[in-house]
């Protein structure tokens, strides 16, 4: 009935005996609670979330349908999952995208060991200087050639420039040796794409107040087979996930998260423009 999730690109991962999320055919993900306070917090999230966030930005948050007590993926005995939305469930070969949001990942009631913990990856990484990180990643490239998936120590080091490379490759139909970006326009641009619900999302953290979202990842997931195939519309989506660390925000905007947004919107916004303008340069050539 469970399975190891296919298109997992961050985090802790069910092989090798490790303790990680699962999926059923029914188009769920459990995802195991962790024991400590983190695992407290994001219930606590998850239960009341709905009723807190209006409803145009609900859509931007995985659906939760409650616990449930699983047989854990490292042989340790039944235990509470959260039972979410398998987000890629209905998607053959998805690329993804897992964005980790803000130029500080750890929340001020965390212990000292775990903030120190953090401040050193959030300094070996570009979490400080771009105010986001990749965490993970997946890119469709062809039935032949399948994904390109760099592996966690590469994703780690990635510059300015890699962020960059990694953003043009997401809409580009050949990846090597220079990414076509002939995507960009349908994915990133338009009424219904990436960059347009980005837009959205900052304007609701330009005024909310109820949340603090630390060490919270951006999920983009985008179905590059049907822009391949020809749909003028390709499935697009963005979700905001992974909440042990969200606290309540006490009346102040969560200006962490929302420096990192902007950051990621100019980044992406840098990649549509500059597919615009190679496409107006050919057609003069």
């Amino acid at each position: 009935m469970f399975k190891i999730p296919k298109h997992q690109v961050a985090g802790h991962q069910a092989i090798d005996g490790n303790l990680g999320p699962l999926v059923d055919d029914s188009g769920r993900f459990y995802k195991p609670l962790q024991d400590d306070e983190r695992g407290t917090t994001e219930l606590a999230f998850y239960r009341s979330f709905s009723s807190k966030l209006p409803h145009h930005i609900r859509g931007f948050f995985p659906v939760f349908y409650g616990t449930q007590l699983v047989e854990a993926s490292d042989g340790s005995g039944l235990r509470p999952h959260l039972v979410l939305q398998d987000i890629t469930s209905n998607h053959l070969n998805p690329s993804i995208l897992d964005v980790k949001i803000g130029s500080r990942t750890w929340s001020p009631e965390a212990s000292e060991d775990y903030i120190q913990k953090a401040l050193e990856g959030d300094r070996l990484t570009t979490t400080v200087t771009l105010g986001f990180r990749i965490s993970g990643l997946q890119i469709y490239e062809s039935k032949e050639s399948g994904y390109w998936k760099p592996a966690r120590k590469e994703v780690k080091s990635f510059s300015a420039d890699d962020v960059r490379l990694v953003l043009r490759k997401f809409v580009s139909s050949n990846l090597e040796p220079e990414p076509d970006c002939c995507f960009a326009s349908t994915i990133y641009g338009g009424c219904s794409g990436i960059l347009e619900q980005l837009l959205e999302l900052k304007a609701w953290f330009e005024d909310q107040t109820v949340y603090h979202f630390h060490s919270c990842s951006l999920l983009l997931l985008i179905d590059k087979e049907s822009v391949l195939n020809g749909r003028t519309v390709p499935f697009v989506e963005v979700k905001l996930i992974d909440f042990a660390h969200t606290v309540e925000a006490e009346g102040v905007i969560d200006h962490n998260f929302l420096g990192g947004l902007c950051s990621f919107i100019k980044f992406v916004s840098e990649v549509l423009t500059d597919s615009k303008v190679s496409t107006i340069q050919a057609s003069f050539n």
